[in-house]
């Protein structure tokens, strides 16, 4: 089923005896979200809105909104703790910054138990293509080049998937109704020296120069914030830290690629240097 069809959720919760909800459901592809803007709000604004209004009526225990440390906009220096301004910087994180607002009000209004939780990157096993690590590894296994947008600079914190799951588990025991959480990991990484990594290992290289030779930088992404330093102290304080660390997390990634690549549907598009923008499905307004 889909979040923006409000029969459908209602029957959801009246059939299910639904008592919990992670909300993880969203568009996330960034590039596209410049393309695809109006399809973005509407997905992630008005399926959150259709969601949170049915999870409400249906009086359930906990509603745990996935947000993300876009909405804050870049940092060069600030670390973003949960009470930073929101000031996402394109349409993908505006959405979410949106979103936020709605179920935050559910708790203004009626004391619903709502959580919002807002994370770094996640990678691992099972991501789909189009996000940095996926592509990058799915190329060079393909003998193709990592693409690079701009000058590569950009920082991005990365966090293991078994660790994320830990800490919506902490959220959904610890979690206290009206709260934010910031998940974030002081694991950081240029994106330029993310490619160099993977090709050291996928390659079996350390010359600088053969390196290069794998690194294909296109123009940059319309906006492209430099950095996301986030504070996860009230996390941590809800007894979660991050425990895989990168080598580990990164191994299980290029092998699980390895074998798994060519299960993904349309998996050939999305290592594409920019998303192929065809049009969504015609959506009907609310």
């Amino acid at each position: 089923g889909d979040i923006c069809e409000p029969d459908f959720i209602k029957q959801l919760f009246e059939t299910e005896k639904i008592d919990i909800v992670l909300h993880f459901a969203a568009q996330t592809h960034v590039d596209l979200s410049f393309w695809h803007a109006l399809e973005f709000t509407y997905v992630n604004v008005y399926g959150t809105n259709v969601l949170v209004a049915a999870a409400h009526e249906a009086n359930v225990e906990k509603f745990v909104y996935v947000s993300t440390d876009e909405v804050y906009g870049g940092s060069t220096d600030e670390e973003f703790d949960e009470s930073s301004p929101k000031r996402p910087t394109n349409p993908y994180a505006s959405s979410k910054a949106a979103a936020e607002c709605f179920v935050q009000s559910y708790w203004e209004r009626y004391q619903f138990p709502v959580v919002i939780t807002r994370s770094s990157n996640v990678y691992g096993p099972h991501q789909y293509p189009e996000k940095v690590i996926p592509k990058f590894i799915s190329l060079l296994q393909q003998n193709r080049k990592c693409c690079i947008h701009g000058s590569g600079l950009q920082r991005r914190n990365f966090l293991y998937a078994a660790d994320v799951v830990e800490a919506f588990l902490t959220v959904l025991k610890e979690g206290k109704p009206g709260e934010i959480y910031n998940i974030g990991t002081n694991f950081e990484m240029s994106i330029a020296q993310l490619a160099k990594e993977l090709i050291h290992l996928i390659k079996k290289t350390s010359s600088e120069s053969e390196m290069e030779h794998w690194m294909d930088y296109v123009k940059d992404r319309p906006t492209n914030d430099l950095r996301y330093p986030m504070n996860s102290e009230k996390m941590h304080n809800l007894g979660w830290r991050p425990k895989v660390p990168w080598k580990e997390g990164i191994k299980k990634t290029i092998e699980w690629y390895k074998e798994n690549f060519h299960n993904w549907k349309n998996s050939e598009k999305a290592l594409e240097p920019f998303p192929v923008t065809e049009p969504f499905a015609q959506l009907s307004g609310p």
